[in-house]
């Protein structure tokens, strides 16, 4: 995986509701610019927003980092969010079906997980925690021959 040359990282600050819905708009604006489809964006603006949450009201705050990547094949959006919070000290439990810990969208980190391509979490209790996901741009092949 490799970030594309033409685009840089964007940093942001997540210390309130109001950074929530900054960090929403920046993942779908991002997301858009990169060709995701509509269906593609609503996935990662979701994930964007449970993950952001989490960081906000488990970590304390933290900050997102938006990255556009470029694999020599198709567009990618990398989302990492980091906090210095307690750390998750179940993982297994975190990543659970149904497990939630209320306050968020009710999808946990198992449901952004299904949102994207790629996912991984880096805890240790005392440490933080840092969530990074991955999504690529997909085409849906139409339906009829020449048509898009």
């Amino acid at each position: 995986m490799q970030a594309s040359g033409h685009a840089s990282a964007t940093s942001l600050p997540i210390g309130s509701d109001a950074d929530l819905a900054w960090v929403r708009q920046q993942v779908r604006q991002c997301a858009a610019q990169l060709g995701f489809g509509l269906v593609q964006q609503t996935k990662l603006v979701t994930a964007a927003s449970e993950l952001a949450r989490n960081t906000l009201v488990h970590g304390g705050g933290g900050r997102a980092e938006i990255t556009p990547l470029d694999n020599g094949r198709t567009q990618g959006l990398r989302m990492s969010f980091t906090d210095e919070g307690p750390g998750i000290g179940d993982l297994d439990l975190a990543m659970s079906d149904g497990y939630t810990s209320g306050g968020g969208l009710g999808l946990g980190l198992s449901g952004a997980k299904r949102l994207v391509h790629e996912f991984e979490v880096d805890t240790e209790p005392g440490r933080g925690t840092t969530v990074t996901a991955v999504a690529w741009v997909t085409h849906v092949p139409s339906s009829r021959p020449g048509v898009r």
